[in-house]
């Protein structure tokens, strides 16, 4: 075997994403004579997809001192880029910051005009992108005209990258989606290195499932998989893509495939050096043990999340709630929402928090979260938080009192979770619908819309929710309360006890116009006229 040859194949097995095969053959002819600096970047980037990360930092770092023997600065500074963006990457912030720095005192000393100037502008704006977006959007914003003055197809893809991201930050969903899928279509076309591949197709991904947008999250992360599939040797960013995968296939209603995507996800992740993405894996594996009633599980994942940097809220919140520890859950999830700011990440927790407050008998706090999630769900258009929103306001609604108006919202929640085919949300919404219906006296559709939420519920495993339907006192209409939803017998205890519509609503931290639409419903319930046979009623039934 020749140099020539070894190396001839080393080159022809990365132009076909061979990368294993191409670090085996290049380090073959390195051993028999050194590499030429090209061929030393080949290496580099073979050694990286191949999970080989300290090997690569060593390929870059003689391609660094190659381009600078051979007086080429910019060339250098490219190195120097990638250098930074591995180390970084792999949580050496010291030594990655100093290559960066090293990079850009470069250029400064040789001044040129060149598409490296652009590289080095995005990584001071990604570490902008949550803290000044506007900030962080001008300069991707210029990096992408850089690579499109030079045709520098993986700057202008990463340029765009970063412009989506900045203006999802800044509340321009629409357009900020619109520059992702502009990137996706230069990784989608081949036209990018596969190390760009890699970031956007993760990059892009994670900001759908910020956004809360399923379609696209899905789409992309089915093609984040084939494209992984096609190449297995690549080690980067196939722990993410399960990760992701598991989410979707959690929403879909498959949770003991997802289960094992994340299970695999963690393994993956968790080998020396272990990455970041342990975190999620892990918040992933204590959401699907959640939702099955395996709580001891739930709580050691949460913990494993929190350990690696993910915030285990919403998911122990709600692991707190389904163990009936209400105090602890409303404590916690009040703690997340008041340490997180932006809306975006607000609108991760809005929903569970409605839901505990709602259980700790706050309705004002659960109102106020409700009417924010409205307000994220109208500024991000995306489907699955219209649905979210739509159901939070449903069951606020209800517990106020006002069934149909629940109804309304609860009927659009349940159409918005159909048409995404999420039967576990489906299925609660149903159990919301089933209640209001019972509330106005629809005794039997209510049954009905509890009985096919059972059934999803058997299906899917959900052994809390199923539990907490059949319990007594989740029924719609309890026996000698003629219907009543619980605000409405504590209403009708308080009239009993001679209290006016003011105090009431005082008691009750409610509007005397909800107090009054109360009282309404309590009279035509109960076929009453006034308040004195509410009283009558209210002693005849033992509600007092």
């Amino acid at each position: 075997m020749t140099t020539a040859s070894a190396l001839e194949r080393g080159r022809e097995a990365f132009g076909q994403d061979a990368w294993a095969d191409s670090c085996a053959e290049l380090e073959a002819a390195d051993r028999e004579a050194t590499l030429a600096l090209a061929d030393l970047e080949r290496l580099a980037v073979a050694m990286y997809l191949t999970g080989r990360d300290k090997e690569s930092v060593a390929a870059l770092l003689r391609a660094h001192q190659e381009a600078l023997r051979q007086g080429d600065p910019v060339r250098a500074v490219r190195s120097a880029f990638w250098l930074g963006f591995q180390l970084v990457n792999s949580g050496d912030m010291a030594q990655g910051g100093g290559w960066l720095g090293r990079a850009r005192r470069l250029l400064d000393d040789h001044p040129q005009d060149c598409a490296e100037a652009g590289y080095l502008l995005l990584p001071e704006a990604i570490q902008r992108v949550d803290a000044d977006p506007a900030g962080a959007l001008a300069a991707f914003s210029e990096a992408a005209s850089i690579g499109d003055r030079f045709r520098e197809p993986d700057l202008m893809a990463l340029g765009r990258l970063g412009r989506g991201r900045a203006m999802v930050r800044l509340g321009r969903a629409r357009d900020g989606m619109a520059q992702l899928d502009e990137a996706m279509v230069a990784v989608t076309a081949g036209e990018v290195s596969p190390i760009v591949v890699g970031v956007v197709y993760c990059a892009v991904i994670e900001v759908c499932h910020l956004v809360l947008d399923l379609r696209r999250a899905q789409e992309w992360t089915a093609a984040l998989s084939r494209w992984c599939e096609a190449h297995p040797d690549l080690v980067p960013f196939r722990g993410q893509c399960m990760v992701y995968r598991a989410e979707i296939m959690q929403l879909r209603g498959a949770w003991e495939d997802a289960l094992k995507e994340a299970q695999r996800a963690w393994e993956r992740l968790s080998k020396p050096p272990p990455n970041p993405g342990v975190g999620p894996a892990s918040y992933q594996q204590g959401e699907l043990y959640r939702l099955r009633g395996e709580f001891a599980k739930a709580e050691t994942a949460y913990r494993q999340a929190s350990q690696w940097g993910r915030q285990p809220e919403p998911g122990m919140a709600l692991l707190r709630l389904a163990q009936g520890r209400v105090e602890v859950a409303a404590a916690s999830i009040r703690r997340a929402m008041g340490e997180t700011r932006e809306r975006i990440d607000r609108s991760k927790l809005l929903a569970a928090h409605v839901e505990v407050m709602l259980a700790a008998g706050d309705l004002p706090a659960a109102r106020l979260a409700a009417d924010e999630l409205s307000a994220v769900a109208v500024e991000l258009d995306a489907p699955l938080l219209h649905a979210t929103a739509a159901q939070a306001e449903g069951a606020v609604r209800l517990a106020d009192g006002d069934a149909r108006a629940a109804l309304a919202a609860l009927r659009q929640a349940a159409a918005g979770w159909s048409d995404l085919a999420v039967p576990y949300e489906v299925a609660r919404t149903r159990v919301l619908i089933g209640r209001a219906c019972g509330a106005l006296g629809d005794a039997d559709t209510g049954e009905m819309e509890l009985d096919a939420a059972r059934g999803a519920f058997r299906r899917l495993g959900a052994a809390p929710d199923l539990a907490a339907l059949d319990a007594p006192s989740t029924h719609p209409a309890r026996a000698g309360t003629g219907g009543l939803t619980a605000r409405e017998v504590e209403v009708l205890r308080l009239v009993a006890a001679g209290n006016t519509n003011r105090a009431i609503a005082s008691e009750l931290v409610i509007s005397e116009k909800t107090v009054a639409r109360h009282v309404s419903n309590i009279f035509a319930k109960l076929d009453l006229s006034s308040r004195s046979a509410a009283t009558a009623y209210a002693y005849e039934h033992d509600l007092v």
